[in-house]
Protein backbone atom coordinates (compact mmCIF):
# COMPACT_ATOMS: atom_id res chain seq x y z
CA UNK A 1 0.00 0.00 0.00
CA UNK A 2 1.27 3.46 -0.93
CA UNK A 3 1.35 6.56 1.30
CA UNK A 4 -1.82 8.62 1.04
CA UNK A 5 -3.82 11.54 2.37
CA UNK A 6 -7.58 11.18 2.65
CA UNK A 7 -9.80 14.19 3.24
CA UNK A 8 -13.55 13.81 2.75
CA UNK A 9 -15.49 16.31 4.89
CA UNK A 10 -18.81 16.42 2.99
CA UNK A 11 -21.89 16.41 5.24
CA UNK A 12 -24.48 13.96 3.92
CA UNK A 13 -28.19 14.28 4.64
CA UNK A 14 -29.63 10.97 3.41
CA UNK A 15 -33.26 9.90 3.18
CA UNK A 16 -36.78 10.90 2.28
CA UNK A 17 -37.75 14.58 2.12
CA UNK A 18 -34.28 15.79 3.13
CA UNK A 19 -34.32 18.37 0.32
CA UNK A 20 -36.54 20.44 2.59
CA UNK A 21 -33.47 21.05 4.75
CA UNK A 22 -31.52 22.78 1.96
CA UNK A 23 -31.98 26.26 3.41
CA UNK A 24 -30.80 25.34 6.90
CA UNK A 25 -27.77 23.53 5.48
CA UNK A 26 -26.82 26.48 3.27
CA UNK A 27 -27.00 28.70 6.36
CA UNK A 28 -24.99 26.17 8.41
CA UNK A 29 -22.19 26.27 5.85
CA UNK A 30 -22.05 30.03 5.55
CA UNK A 31 -24.17 30.85 2.52
CA UNK A 32 -25.92 34.23 2.47
CA UNK A 33 -26.78 34.50 -1.23
CA UNK A 34 -27.16 31.44 -3.42
CA UNK A 35 -26.93 30.48 -7.06
CA UNK A 36 -29.38 27.62 -7.63
CA UNK A 37 -27.98 25.74 -10.61
CA UNK A 38 -30.09 23.09 -12.31
CA UNK A 39 -30.99 21.51 -15.61
CA UNK A 40 -34.72 21.88 -16.00
CA UNK A 41 -37.29 19.30 -16.97
CA UNK A 42 -38.07 17.00 -14.08
CA UNK A 43 -36.49 19.27 -11.44
CA UNK A 44 -39.13 21.87 -12.34
CA UNK A 45 -42.04 19.54 -13.17
CA UNK A 46 -41.67 17.47 -9.99
CA UNK A 47 -41.85 20.52 -7.77
CA UNK A 48 -38.33 19.90 -6.43
CA UNK A 49 -37.11 23.34 -7.46
CA UNK A 50 -40.07 24.97 -5.73
CA UNK A 51 -39.36 23.00 -2.54
CA UNK A 52 -35.74 24.12 -2.60
CA UNK A 53 -36.70 27.76 -3.11
CA UNK A 54 -39.23 27.51 -0.27
CA UNK A 55 -36.55 26.09 2.00
CA UNK A 56 -34.23 29.01 1.24
CA UNK A 57 -37.09 31.50 1.67
CA UNK A 58 -37.81 30.02 5.10
CA UNK A 59 -34.24 30.80 6.17
CA UNK A 60 -34.33 34.29 4.61
CA UNK A 61 -31.60 33.44 2.10
CA UNK A 62 -31.87 35.23 -1.27
CA UNK A 63 -31.04 33.37 -4.45
CA UNK A 64 -30.66 33.64 -8.20
CA UNK A 65 -31.44 30.91 -10.70
CA UNK A 66 -29.47 29.43 -13.57
CA UNK A 67 -31.01 26.48 -15.38
CA UNK A 68 -30.15 24.82 -18.65
CA UNK A 69 -27.50 22.26 -17.69
CA UNK A 70 -27.37 19.43 -20.20
CA UNK A 71 -25.67 16.03 -20.02
CA UNK A 72 -21.93 16.39 -20.69
CA UNK A 73 -22.06 19.97 -19.32
CA UNK A 74 -20.70 22.73 -21.53
CA UNK A 75 -18.25 25.54 -20.92
CA UNK A 76 -20.63 28.20 -22.27
CA UNK A 77 -23.05 27.80 -19.37
CA UNK A 78 -20.15 27.79 -16.91
CA UNK A 79 -19.00 31.19 -18.20
CA UNK A 80 -22.57 32.45 -17.91
CA UNK A 81 -22.76 31.21 -14.32
CA UNK A 82 -19.45 32.83 -13.39
CA UNK A 83 -20.62 36.17 -14.75
CA UNK A 84 -23.93 35.86 -12.90
CA UNK A 85 -22.27 35.00 -9.58
CA UNK A 86 -19.91 37.97 -9.85
CA UNK A 87 -22.70 40.36 -10.83
CA UNK A 88 -25.02 39.18 -8.03
CA UNK A 89 -22.26 38.77 -5.40
CA UNK A 90 -23.24 35.15 -4.84
CA UNK A 91 -21.31 33.37 -2.08
CA UNK A 92 -22.71 29.81 -2.32
CA UNK A 93 -23.57 27.52 -5.25
CA UNK A 94 -26.36 24.97 -4.81
CA UNK A 95 -26.56 22.25 -7.46
CA UNK A 96 -29.96 20.62 -7.92
CA UNK A 97 -29.62 17.67 -10.29
CA UNK A 98 -27.25 14.93 -11.32
CA UNK A 99 -23.55 14.76 -11.96
CA UNK A 100 -23.65 17.16 -14.90
CA UNK A 101 -25.30 19.87 -12.80
CA UNK A 102 -22.91 19.29 -9.91
CA UNK A 103 -19.85 19.37 -12.18
CA UNK A 104 -21.05 22.59 -13.81
CA UNK A 105 -21.68 24.08 -10.36
CA UNK A 106 -18.17 23.19 -9.23
CA UNK A 107 -16.69 24.84 -12.32
CA UNK A 108 -18.72 27.99 -11.67
CA UNK A 109 -17.67 27.98 -8.00
CA UNK A 110 -14.00 27.76 -8.94
CA UNK A 111 -14.20 30.26 -11.80
CA UNK A 112 -16.01 32.92 -9.77
CA UNK A 113 -13.06 33.47 -7.42
CA UNK A 114 -10.37 33.08 -10.11
CA UNK A 115 -8.93 35.94 -12.12
CA UNK A 116 -8.09 33.81 -15.17
CA UNK A 117 -10.04 31.49 -17.45
CA UNK A 118 -11.72 28.69 -15.49
CA UNK A 119 -10.58 26.28 -18.23
CA UNK A 120 -7.05 26.55 -16.80
CA UNK A 121 -8.25 24.11 -14.15
CA UNK A 122 -9.30 21.64 -16.86
CA UNK A 123 -5.82 21.78 -18.36
CA UNK A 124 -4.15 20.65 -15.15
CA UNK A 125 -4.12 23.61 -12.73
CA UNK A 126 -5.29 22.45 -9.33
CA UNK A 127 -8.32 24.15 -7.78
CA UNK A 128 -7.26 25.61 -4.44
CA UNK A 129 -10.07 28.13 -3.93
CA UNK A 130 -13.77 28.16 -4.80
CA UNK A 131 -17.15 29.28 -3.55
CA UNK A 132 -18.69 26.62 -1.28
CA UNK A 133 -20.90 24.12 -3.10
CA UNK A 134 -23.88 22.12 -1.89
CA UNK A 135 -25.80 19.48 -3.83
CA UNK A 136 -29.25 17.93 -4.02
CA UNK A 137 -28.77 14.75 -6.00
CA UNK A 138 -31.39 13.50 -8.47
CA UNK A 139 -29.57 10.57 -10.12
CA UNK A 140 -27.10 8.03 -8.76
CA UNK A 141 -24.21 7.90 -11.22
CA UNK A 142 -21.28 10.29 -11.31
CA UNK A 143 -20.48 10.39 -7.60
CA UNK A 144 -19.74 14.12 -7.88
CA UNK A 145 -21.82 14.71 -4.77
CA UNK A 146 -18.94 13.39 -2.66
CA UNK A 147 -15.87 13.94 -4.81
CA UNK A 148 -13.34 16.74 -5.43
CA UNK A 149 -13.71 16.28 -9.19
CA UNK A 150 -15.53 17.95 -12.10
CA UNK A 151 -15.73 17.17 -15.83
CA UNK A 152 -16.67 19.83 -18.40
CA UNK A 153 -16.79 19.88 -22.21
CA UNK A 154 -15.20 22.90 -23.86
CA UNK A 155 -17.34 23.80 -26.85
CA UNK A 156 -14.40 25.21 -28.78
CA UNK A 157 -12.74 21.97 -29.90
CA UNK A 158 -15.21 19.78 -27.92
CA UNK A 159 -12.57 18.79 -25.38
CA UNK A 160 -14.05 16.86 -22.45
CA UNK A 161 -11.64 17.16 -19.53
CA UNK A 162 -11.55 16.93 -15.76
CA UNK A 163 -10.39 19.15 -12.92
CA UNK A 164 -9.87 18.45 -9.24
CA UNK A 165 -9.28 20.04 -5.86
CA UNK A 166 -10.62 19.71 -2.33
CA UNK A 167 -11.97 23.26 -2.61
CA UNK A 168 -14.80 21.99 -4.85
CA UNK A 169 -15.70 19.00 -2.71
CA UNK A 170 -19.32 19.71 -1.66
CA UNK A 171 -19.84 21.14 1.81
CA UNK A 172 -23.06 19.15 2.03
CA UNK A 173 -24.99 16.77 -0.19
CA UNK A 174 -28.65 15.88 0.18
CA UNK A 175 -29.35 12.34 -1.00
CA UNK A 176 -33.02 11.39 -1.22
CA UNK A 177 -33.35 8.09 -3.12
CA UNK A 178 -37.03 8.82 -3.79
CA UNK A 179 -35.96 11.64 -6.14
CA UNK A 180 -34.47 9.01 -8.48
CA UNK A 181 -37.62 6.88 -8.79
CA UNK A 182 -38.92 8.69 -11.89
CA UNK A 183 -35.68 8.27 -13.85
CA UNK A 184 -36.17 6.13 -17.01
CA UNK A 185 -34.69 2.64 -17.00
CA UNK A 186 -32.02 3.52 -19.59
CA UNK A 187 -30.71 6.46 -17.56
CA UNK A 188 -30.83 4.39 -14.39
CA UNK A 189 -28.77 1.70 -16.08
CA UNK A 190 -26.32 4.27 -17.44
CA UNK A 191 -25.85 5.59 -13.92
CA UNK A 192 -25.23 2.10 -12.57
CA UNK A 193 -22.66 1.54 -15.31
CA UNK A 194 -20.87 4.77 -14.40
CA UNK A 195 -20.72 3.70 -10.75
CA UNK A 196 -19.27 0.32 -11.74
CA UNK A 197 -16.74 2.07 -13.98
CA UNK A 198 -15.53 4.20 -11.06
CA UNK A 199 -14.94 1.00 -9.12
CA UNK A 200 -13.13 -0.75 -11.97
CA UNK A 201 -10.91 2.28 -12.57
CA UNK A 202 -9.64 1.89 -9.01
CA UNK A 203 -9.50 -1.90 -8.97
CA UNK A 204 -7.09 -2.15 -11.88
CA UNK A 205 -3.99 -0.91 -10.14
CA UNK A 206 -0.26 -1.55 -10.25
CA UNK A 207 -0.01 -1.16 -6.46
CA UNK A 208 0.55 -4.33 -4.44
CA UNK A 209 -1.09 -5.57 -1.24
CA UNK A 210 -4.15 -3.30 -1.24
CA UNK A 211 -6.55 -5.91 0.10
CA UNK A 212 -8.72 -3.53 2.15
CA UNK A 213 -9.67 -1.37 -0.82
CA UNK A 214 -9.87 -4.44 -3.09
CA UNK A 215 -12.53 -5.86 -0.79
CA UNK A 216 -14.42 -2.56 -0.57
CA UNK A 217 -14.55 -2.36 -4.36
CA UNK A 218 -15.61 -5.98 -4.72
CA UNK A 219 -18.38 -5.49 -2.15
CA UNK A 220 -19.74 -2.42 -3.92
CA UNK A 221 -19.65 -4.18 -7.28
CA UNK A 222 -21.59 -7.10 -5.79
CA UNK A 223 -24.12 -4.61 -4.45
CA UNK A 224 -24.61 -3.11 -7.90
CA UNK A 225 -24.99 -6.55 -9.48
CA UNK A 226 -27.67 -7.40 -6.89
CA UNK A 227 -29.59 -4.13 -6.92
CA UNK A 228 -29.53 -3.24 -10.63
CA UNK A 229 -32.00 -5.93 -11.77
CA UNK A 230 -34.30 -5.12 -8.85
CA UNK A 231 -34.50 -1.43 -9.66
CA UNK A 232 -34.86 -2.02 -13.41
CA UNK A 233 -37.76 -4.38 -12.70
CA UNK A 234 -39.35 -2.03 -10.16
CA UNK A 235 -38.32 1.64 -10.48
CA UNK A 236 -40.14 2.45 -7.23
CA UNK A 237 -38.04 0.07 -5.13
CA UNK A 238 -36.83 2.62 -2.60
CA UNK A 239 -34.41 0.29 -0.83
CA UNK A 240 -32.69 -0.70 -4.07
CA UNK A 241 -32.50 2.96 -5.06
CA UNK A 242 -31.05 3.80 -1.63
CA UNK A 243 -28.32 1.17 -1.88
CA UNK A 244 -27.40 2.28 -5.39
CA UNK A 245 -27.30 5.94 -4.39
CA UNK A 246 -24.98 5.37 -1.43
CA UNK A 247 -22.81 2.98 -3.46
CA UNK A 248 -22.46 5.68 -6.12
CA UNK A 249 -21.10 8.11 -3.54
CA UNK A 250 -18.76 5.51 -2.03
CA UNK A 251 -17.48 4.57 -5.46
CA UNK A 252 -16.15 8.05 -6.15
CA UNK A 253 -15.28 9.86 -2.92
CA UNK A 254 -11.99 7.90 -3.17
CA UNK A 255 -12.42 5.82 -0.04
CA UNK A 256 -11.93 2.90 -2.44
CA UNK A 257 -8.89 4.47 -4.10
CA UNK A 258 -6.52 5.40 -1.30
CA UNK A 259 -3.06 3.85 -1.13
CA UNK A 260 -3.12 2.62 -4.71
CA UNK A 261 -2.45 3.83 -8.23
CA UNK A 262 -5.55 4.10 -10.37
CA UNK A 263 -6.41 3.60 -14.04
CA UNK A 264 -8.96 6.03 -15.62
CA UNK A 265 -8.06 5.10 -19.20
CA UNK A 266 -11.59 3.82 -19.84
CA UNK A 267 -12.94 7.20 -18.77
CA UNK A 268 -10.48 9.11 -20.93
CA UNK A 269 -11.33 7.00 -23.98
CA UNK A 270 -15.08 7.32 -23.33
CA UNK A 271 -14.95 11.07 -22.86
CA UNK A 272 -14.23 11.50 -26.55
CA UNK A 273 -17.35 9.48 -27.40
CA UNK A 274 -19.71 11.50 -25.20
CA UNK A 275 -18.06 14.76 -26.31
CA UNK A 276 -18.49 13.98 -30.01
CA UNK A 277 -21.83 12.15 -29.97
CA UNK A 278 -23.38 13.60 -26.79
CA UNK A 279 -24.29 10.09 -25.64
CA UNK A 280 -24.91 9.23 -22.00
CA UNK A 281 -21.56 8.87 -20.26
CA UNK A 282 -22.53 5.54 -18.68
CA UNK A 283 -23.67 4.15 -22.01
CA UNK A 284 -20.34 5.14 -23.54
CA UNK A 285 -18.54 3.39 -20.69
CA UNK A 286 -20.54 0.21 -21.33
CA UNK A 287 -19.05 0.14 -24.82
CA UNK A 288 -15.59 1.25 -23.74
CA UNK A 289 -14.80 -0.81 -20.63
CA UNK A 290 -14.95 -4.33 -22.12
CA UNK A 291 -12.80 -3.28 -25.07
CA UNK A 292 -10.17 -1.67 -22.83
CA UNK A 293 -10.14 -4.65 -20.49
CA UNK A 294 -9.72 -7.15 -23.33
CA UNK A 295 -6.83 -5.07 -24.64
CA UNK A 296 -4.91 -4.69 -21.37
CA UNK A 297 -5.78 -7.76 -19.25
CA UNK A 298 -2.50 -9.55 -19.96
CA UNK A 299 -0.67 -6.75 -18.14
CA UNK A 300 -1.85 -8.39 -14.88
CA UNK A 301 -3.86 -11.50 -15.66
CA UNK A 302 -4.23 -12.51 -12.03
CA UNK A 303 -5.85 -9.21 -11.05
CA UNK A 304 -8.50 -9.68 -13.74
CA UNK A 305 -8.89 -13.32 -12.76
CA UNK A 306 -9.28 -12.40 -9.07
CA UNK A 307 -12.11 -10.00 -9.95
CA UNK A 308 -13.74 -12.68 -12.08
CA UNK A 309 -13.72 -15.14 -9.17
CA UNK A 310 -14.60 -12.79 -6.32
CA UNK A 311 -17.25 -10.70 -8.05
CA UNK A 312 -18.64 -12.81 -10.89
CA UNK A 313 -18.29 -16.22 -9.24
CA UNK A 314 -16.12 -17.68 -11.97
CA UNK A 315 -14.15 -20.86 -11.25
CA UNK A 316 -10.41 -20.20 -11.14
CA UNK A 317 -8.48 -22.09 -13.80
CA UNK A 318 -4.94 -22.14 -12.42
CA UNK A 319 -3.66 -23.86 -15.55
CA UNK A 320 -5.13 -21.13 -17.73
CA UNK A 321 -5.77 -17.94 -15.71
CA UNK A 322 -6.24 -16.00 -18.95
CA UNK A 323 -9.41 -17.97 -19.58
CA UNK A 324 -10.72 -16.98 -16.14
CA UNK A 325 -9.86 -13.34 -16.75
CA UNK A 326 -11.69 -13.31 -20.08
CA UNK A 327 -14.66 -15.10 -18.54
CA UNK A 328 -14.95 -12.29 -15.99
CA UNK A 329 -14.94 -9.66 -18.75
CA UNK A 330 -17.62 -11.66 -20.58
CA UNK A 331 -19.71 -11.69 -17.38
CA UNK A 332 -19.46 -7.91 -17.21
CA UNK A 333 -20.59 -7.63 -20.84
CA UNK A 334 -23.54 -9.96 -20.22
CA UNK A 335 -24.56 -7.96 -17.16
CA UNK A 336 -24.41 -4.66 -19.04
CA UNK A 337 -26.49 -6.17 -21.83
CA UNK A 338 -29.03 -7.45 -19.28
CA UNK A 339 -29.68 -3.95 -17.94
CA UNK A 340 -30.11 -2.50 -21.43
CA UNK A 341 -26.75 -0.93 -22.14
CA UNK A 342 -25.16 -0.74 -25.63
CA UNK A 343 -22.03 -2.78 -26.29
CA UNK A 344 -20.78 -1.51 -29.66
CA UNK A 345 -20.48 1.57 -31.84
CA UNK A 346 -23.69 0.93 -33.78
CA UNK A 347 -25.80 0.63 -30.64
CA UNK A 348 -24.21 3.75 -29.18
CA UNK A 349 -24.58 5.79 -32.36
CA UNK A 350 -20.83 6.12 -32.95
CA UNK A 351 -19.15 5.87 -36.37
CA UNK A 352 -16.08 3.88 -37.33
CA UNK A 353 -14.96 6.60 -39.75
CA UNK A 354 -14.62 9.00 -36.79
CA UNK A 355 -11.94 6.91 -35.07
CA UNK A 356 -8.98 9.01 -36.41
CA UNK A 357 -10.67 12.14 -35.03
CA UNK A 358 -11.37 10.45 -31.69
CA UNK A 359 -7.80 9.28 -31.16
CA UNK A 360 -6.29 12.56 -32.29
CA UNK A 361 -8.28 14.57 -29.72
CA UNK A 362 -7.76 11.88 -27.07
CA UNK A 363 -3.99 11.69 -27.43
CA UNK A 364 -3.04 15.18 -28.62
CA UNK A 365 -5.91 17.54 -27.84
CA UNK A 366 -5.89 20.17 -25.08
CA UNK A 367 -2.16 19.88 -24.35
CA UNK A 368 -1.73 16.10 -24.36
CA UNK A 369 1.48 14.73 -25.85
CA UNK A 370 0.56 11.49 -27.58
CA UNK A 371 -0.57 9.03 -24.91
CA UNK A 372 -2.77 8.47 -21.85
CA UNK A 373 -1.53 6.80 -18.69
CA UNK A 374 -3.12 4.53 -16.12
CA UNK A 375 -3.00 0.80 -15.48
CA UNK A 376 -1.19 0.64 -18.84
CA UNK A 377 0.20 3.56 -20.83
CA UNK A 378 -1.64 3.71 -24.17
CA UNK A 379 -0.36 5.53 -27.24
CA UNK A 380 -2.30 6.56 -30.33
CA UNK A 381 -1.86 3.12 -31.94
CA UNK A 382 -3.18 1.38 -28.83
CA UNK A 383 -6.16 3.71 -28.60
CA UNK A 384 -6.96 3.22 -32.29
CA UNK A 385 -7.04 -0.55 -31.77
CA UNK A 386 -9.28 -0.20 -28.73
CA UNK A 387 -11.79 1.99 -30.58
CA UNK A 388 -11.82 -0.52 -33.45
CA UNK A 389 -12.62 -3.30 -30.97
CA UNK A 390 -15.82 -1.40 -30.16
CA UNK A 391 -17.11 -1.41 -33.73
Amino acid sequence: MENFNFYSPTYFAFGKDRENEAGSLVKRFGGSKVLIHYGGGSVVRSGLLDRVKASLDKEGIPYVLLGGVKPNPRSGLVYEGIDLCKKETVDFVLAVGGGSTIDSSKAIAAGTVYDGDFWDFYMGKRIDEALPVGTILTIAAAGSEGSPDSVITKEEGMFKRGASGDAIRPKFSILNPALTQTIPAYQTAAGITDIMAHLHERYFTNSKDVEVTDRLIEGLLLTMIHEAPRVIANPNNYEARANIMWAGMMAHNNSCGVGRSQDWNSHAIEHELSALYDCAHGAGLAVTMPAVFKYVYKHDVMRFAKLAVRVWGCQMDFDNPEATALQGIACLENFLRSIGMPLNFDELGAKEEDIPKLVDVLCYGNGRTGSISGFVTLDIEDCTKIYKMMV
